[in-house]
């Protein structure tokens, strides 16, 4: 695989989504091939059946390879599922010498502090994002690097789940013939997909609609503030309708996708949709009103639990912070009329979010549906992945450049010039690293 493509790997509930991609010389992402296969084996967002995982997984990478004409060996993978969870910690270190002006050493022995904290049983950290940094007491600072002072502190937002569900997804991975390049949580990765830099900016919330999962992320001032994920999706509503109705899943899932509506007062009684008996039995007919009004019940369950996460995180002042509103993205956001109920239920500005933000110009309609959000955003990811590798190799090129050229001309004044600094592994890569020692030695 050349080194310019990245390939995300959405390992949904209802879909599992392959998708090549690459920069343009515009510096948008291309999308080369896509894959899509019904995803078997997991239950809202968490594997529950590693061999139909591995199989869903093989047919979406098959179709994307098809597609783009190119072999696939490495994924930046997404996890979600309920066992993920947030918090808010604030920590901070001492230095030895307040007289040197703090670098990333600084920066990571913090983060590496935050990595100690004690976590449930069986739970590990996925992510640990810094917000603000305080320097001596002075706040409200984004960047430290540079500056002088002898305690260093920060608000960071830690990213928790189960240690027993990351290894299953890596294990699937691997198991299915590719090399894990990368973890990301798919609310981050749907929201670098469909977000803008100024709604980040503003503040906003994202609410991706999957079909096992709902996934939350809160921005503002350009940082994540906040992630949740609700047990609850599209699935719950197709599962409503096919107890309601008295009808099978197949025959759910269409009339949800074409006569489904957020919105009761939408439909007329006299709307009637015929649904064919099993078997020669008599057909069934629905009124589009009582279709509309199972869906609504549960809709607004859904929203009420997202909108209790919105105010948990900021209290209700959140509405004010957050100016951009709220950006609804991910298959279930195709409902009629949701944005419209969302807009009422929570008073506050809604849209539907495409992951054409970063998509170069010319993509095809079906790749900029809500449904692909997380995985454009996978593939951005992997991309960013590979951008920060080939940067590195250049920096210890130039570190071992300047260190023979340090050997040829030492002079008894030294001159003051630090050799340009190593990037430092991102913490997900340092998770990315572990999931596969385990699996490694686990064989």
């Amino acid at each position: 695989m050349e080194h310019n493509i990245a390939v995300g790997l959405d390992i949904g509930t209802t879909k599992i989504v392959a998708m090549i991609g690459r920069k343009n010389e515009y510096g948008k992402v291309e999308i080369l091939g896509i894959g899509k296969s019904k995803s078997l084996g997991v239950h809202r967002g968490v594997v529950n059946n590693i061999t139909q995982t591995i199989q869903s997984i093989q047919l979406a990478i098959q179709e994307a390879e098809a597609a783009a004409a190119s072999k696939i060996e490495g994924v930046t993978v997404g996890i979600a599922g309920q066992h993920i969870r947030s918090l808010q910690h604030s920590d901070y270190i001492t230095r030895p010498n307040s007289e040197t002006v703090i670098g990333d050493d600084d920066i990571e022995r913090l983060i590496n502090q935050v990595h100690k904290l004690v976590m449930l049983p069986g739970e590990e950290i996925i992510h640990v994002l810094p917000q603000e940094y305080k320097i001596d007491g002075q706040a409200e600072i984004k960047e430290p690097i540079g500056m002088y002072g002898g305690r260093l502190e920060a608000n960071f937002h830690v990213v928790v789940g189960q240690v027993s569900s990351i290894r299953n997804i890596g294990r699937c991975v691997k198991s299915a013939g590719l090399e894990l390049e990368g973890i990301t949580l798919e609310p981050l990765a749907s929201a670098n997909a469909v977000l803008s830099q100024e709604e980040k900016e503003a503040g906003v919330a994202l609410i991706d609609i999957g079909g096992g999962t709902t996934d939350l992320a809160i921005f503002r001032d350009g940082i994540i503030r906040h992630t949740a994920v609700i047990p609850f999706g599209g699935n719950v509503i197709t599962e409503d309708i096919k107890e309601g109705c008295s009808i099978i899943e197949k025959q759910a899932e269409l009339l949800k996708i074409k006569f489904g509506s957020a919105w009761p007062g939408e439909n007329k009684d006299n709307e009637i949709v015929s649904i064919p008996g099993l078997r020669g039995r008599d057909p069934k007919e629905i009124t589009l009103k009582n279709l509309s009004k199972i869906i609504h019940a549960r809709v607004v369950e859904i929203i009420e639990q997202v909108y209790v996460e919105i105010k948990n995180y900021g209290h209700e002042e959140q509405k004010k912070k957050l100016i951009a509103g709220i950006v609804l993205t991910g298959g279930g956001s195709q409902l009629k009329h949701l944005k419209q109920l969302v807009e009422y239920i929570t008073g506050m500005d809604t849209r539907i979010g495409y992951p054409n933000e970063h998509l170069a110009g010319d993509s095809d309609d079906t790749i900029t549906s809500p449904l692909f959000a997380t995985a454009v955003g996978l593939v951005m990811d992997g991309l960013k992945r590979h951008e920060r590798r080939k940067a590195e190799a250049i920096l210890e090129e130039e570190i071992v450049v300047s260190e023979v050229e340090e050997e040829d001309h030492k002079k008894e004044e030294e001159p003051i010039v630090e050799p340009p600094k190593r990037q430092k592994k991102s913490f997900l890569d340092a998770l990315t690293e572990r999931v596969k020692d385990f699996l490694d030695n686990a064989e």
